[in-house]
């Protein structure tokens, strides 16, 4: 095989091809990741923990949803591990079966009534393969374009991934906002839930026959065949690149806080403190995901244009602000307040979540750039995302009010706001003048 040059793209339709498997493929895998935030904040405190009150009940629902996050930084450092060793495809092929084998044993398991303790044991465990699997998932996915695009427009081919994060999302909230207007809550919660889970059985068929036909990037090509693979990418990525590792940290903070306030708290916070019905909350995540989708790879456009930092800096600093409008729309019940609050606040976060992929994985180099990029991706998470509804339940509980929530994420901005204007510009830079300043 002939090596490709650093600086050498795939022609347009490998290109074409790739990004839409791994959208494809993002889609699946995150549609399985949420589908379980949504169900924790409906069904399994009744299911899995039905000794509790209302808000306790869900405090221990989203504990066991945080631990799929807890997973999430081990899978990114063994799936980077390989995945800078051995290739971005294969491990992209794993991380889809292991995701949605064990979202379809979620939709199988027995509940608390029928095994009692065992039941949500076996919850956590599988959700702790869950997290492993989205771990290694995210740095795949987006470097496997990244490394087959063009550097003018990086910010915009790697932004597709990122919308598939969006669109399982919306995949997720739409499959059950159909089964609830469709069944009675009784119906919901003794069969209806599993359904969404067991599709994902369909799922992985679609994403493994799409992502078969992906070709191994043409960096990661270059990189194995010169034989320079290094022996431990993590340890390498920790040891020369601690500063990139902490401005890719700090750029997920408010990104990673924000959304999950935005899209499984604010489930919650609807449906048992302000008394709205659990088909509106849906609808407005419905709304927001779809609003989302978009605006994603159209920030991410136009950080291709004017640069990675304004961009950022943009989505951190709109998110500070519209945390506090963002509570009191919510507060109103009414139906056009409570979707502006959720697409609004969706957008800011897309104005983030649209140039992050490119912008972390320019941070670092080839040879390390998978390991680096999932550690800082995924590391951020335990203290972020998987926090942020347990954190936000806990302020609620503690206070009555969802102020002290509305200042959490305010702060959580301020941070990302920091890293974006500390952080050097990154756009248009080809990965081999990355490599050589490195």
């Amino acid at each position: 095989m002939t090596a490709a040059s650093p600086t050498a793209t795939s022609d347009p339709a490998t290109l074409r091809k790739v990004v839409a498997a791994s959208m494809i493929g993002t889609t699946i895998e995150w549609y399985d990741f949420f589908l379980y935030g949504t169900a924790a904040a409906l069904v399994f405190n009744k299911l899995f923990f039905p000794q509790a009150d209302a808000l306790t009940g869900t405090m221990l629902a989203f504990g066991t949803y945080a631990l799929g996050f807890v997973a999430r930084p081990l899978g990114g450092i063994v799936f980077g591990h390989y995945g800078d060793r051995i290739g971005r495809k294969k491990l992209l092929m794993l991380s889809l079966m292991l995701m949605g084998g064990a979202t379809v044993l979620i939709g199988l398991l027995p509940t608390y009534d029928q095994i009692g303790i065992a039941a949500p044991l076996l919850l956590i465990v599988l959700r702790l393969v869950q997290g492993f699997a989205v771990g290694g998932e995210w740095g795949g996915a987006v470097l496997i374009v990244s490394e087959h695009g063009d550097a003018a427009r990086r910010g915009f081919w790697t932004s597709w991934p990122q919308a598939g994060v969006a669109a399982g999302n919306l995949l997720a909230a739409g499959v059950l906002a159909l089964m609830t207007a469709l069944m009675s809550e009784a119906d919901f919660l003794a069969w209806g839930w599993r359904v969404p889970f067991l599709l994902s059985v369909v799922l992985i068929g679609v994403g493994w026959w799409v992502r078969t036909t992906v070709e191994e990037s043409p960096v990661f090509r270059e990189l194995r065949d010169s034989n320079t693979v290094p022996r431990a990418p993590v340890m390498e990525a920790i040891r020369t690149r601690p500063g990139g590792l902490a401005v890719g940290a700090g750029l997920r903070v408010a990104e990673n806080i924000s959304y999950y306030v935005i899209t499984t708290f604010s489930i919650t916070y609807l449906t048992t403190t302000v008394g709205a019905s659990r088909q509106m909350a849906l609808n407005a995540i419905l709304a927001g995901a779809a609003v989302q989708s978009v605006a994603i790879v159209a920030w991410a456009a136009l950080s291709d244009r004017i640069g990675r930092k304004p961009v950022y800096a943009i989505g951190a600093a709109g998110t500070m602000l519209w945390a506090f409008a963002f509570f009191r729309l919510l507060d109103t019940g009414a139906t056009p307040s409570v979707m502006l609050a959720v697409i609004v606040g969706l957008v800011f976060h897309a104005a983030m979540y649209g140039p992050q992929a490119a912008f972390i994985s320019e941070l670092f180099p080839t040879r390390i750039r998978y390991s680096a990029a999932s550690l800082a991706y995924q590391g951020t998470s335990i203290v972020a995302g998987s926090l942020a509804p347990i954190i936000a339940v806990a302020l609620l509980k503690q206070y009555g009010s969802a102020t002290p929530v509305a200042i959490y994420v305010a702060i959580a901005g301020a941070i990302s706001l920091a890293a974006a204007l500390i952080a050097r510009e990154t756009k248009g830079k080809s990965f081999a003048e990355i490599d050589a300043g490195h």
